[in-house]
């Protein structure tokens, strides 16, 4: 049984990278999972006790405890994210290390580029989690494509049965995740404005904090633009922020209910979406731009790709979900062979023979 350290932020922080490296933690077997090495802009936060040691940003001392800590097991498993000291740590790893990109730049500074080809360099194997980043990564970075592995970010199990509404009750229309600029939601709100002539009325439900980065530095600026932007154009009442932090099972119950969900994202090149990855796992049907990794997953059919900032390719999407029944039918039958291999239990086997063929490779080089 291989054995797996973990180096990447982590519970309690919020962010993707969090969510990721311990939902994957969690799906691995037991006797498989070893510390988790957090990354920290300070040290001393409270932790969970899987937690071993942090990497505090500027700290050469971390460096060197979290690779010792992290050479203790059989495999690193590594979430990348810029200006962490993830670079340092990794030139000081005896085990073979799996780098997860959770993005890669399609026009990087020089020194992004710099260090992400450095990673893919030192790297026993990357992991990125679409096709179309595994092509930029070796059209842009230099990876050699037979050691850079596609295995998407996994999905919690069934949302459960889905609540089909009555004739006369209000559709719910969905978009969950951290919020802040680029996110799109604006042209989703300005799109419900043009669908007041369904009866009844469909509601849009936005869940999720400010993105934490954003608000150090905005607050909640865009979260109330959006609000403005609503009241401006009269839809208030169709309107709703949901701000909590969603545990797993309320976040199921909110996407059983929705019909649509939808991913009004304004980026062209974004290659990955956890949230995009976990709407189609739902089997609900999903409108989304056409971001790449959108493209590449939608392709099967389990939804409807639309114009970047355009609300009326938004709101002629959402119309025919909800007005052509076989329609969404045959979207959310397409979702469900799509999801057939994204729950986080596949996601961790993949996982564990990757891991599995670095160790018997590096086993083999040794003798």
């Amino acid at each position: 049984m291989v054995k797996f350290g973990f180096l990447s932020s982590y519970p309690p922080s919020t962010c993707g990278h969090a969510s990721f490296t311990a939902a994957l933690r969690a799906a691995l077997p037991a006797d498989a999972v070893g510390g988790v090495v957090a990354v920290a802009d300070t040290a001393g936060s409270p932790r969970p006790p899987e937690v071993v040691g942090e990497l505090v940003a500027g700290s050469v001392a971390s460096c060197r405890n979290a690779a010792t800590l992290l050479n203790r097991e059989d495999v690193a498993i590594v979430a990348f994210s810029d200006g962490d000291g993830v670079p340092r740590v990794l030139e000081m790893l005896t085990v073979p290390a799996v780098v997860v990109l959770h993005d890669v730049p399609l026009s990087p500074t020089h020194g992004q580029h710099a260090v992400l080809h450095g990673i893919v360099a030192t790297a026993a194997a990357v992991v990125v989690l679409s096709e179309a980043a595994r092509a930029r990564l070796v059209a842009g970075y230099g990876a050699r494509a037979n050691r850079v592995a596609v295995i998407p970010p996994g999905a919690p199990g069934s949302c459960g049965a889905k609540t089909t509404p009555h004739r006369n009750q209000q559709r719910q229309l969905l978009t969950w995740g951290l919020l802040g600029p680029g996110k799109g939601i604006e042209w989703a709100i300005d799109a419900m404005a043009l669908l007041d002539d369904l009866r009844p009325e469909p509601r849009y439900v936005i869940a999720g904090r400010t993105h934490p980065a954003v608000h150090a530095h905005d607050g909640d600026r865009y979260r109330d633009s959006l609000l403005s932007r609503a009241q401006h154009l009269g839809v208030t009442d169709q309107i709703r922020f949901d701000s909590r932090y969603l545990d797993a099972a309320s976040l199921r119950r909110l996407v059983a209910h929705a019909e649509v969900i939808v991913l009004p994202y304004d980026s062209q090149e974004q290659v990955a979406s956890a949230v995009l990855v976990e709407a189609v796992a739902s089997r609900t049907p999903v409108v989304a731009t056409r971001f790449p990794h959108a493209v590449e997953l939608l392709a099967s059919g389990c939804g409807i790709l639309v114009n970047h900032r355009d609300p009326v390719s938004i709101a002629d999407a959402v119309r025919r979900i909800l007005t052509d029944r076989t329609a969404a039918a045959g979207m959310a039958a397409a979702a469900g062979v799509a999801a057939r291999d994204l729950g986080w239990p596949d996601i961790a086997r993949r996982y564990h023979e990757l891991a599995a063929g670095l160790v018997r490779t590096t086993v083999t080089l040794a003798r």
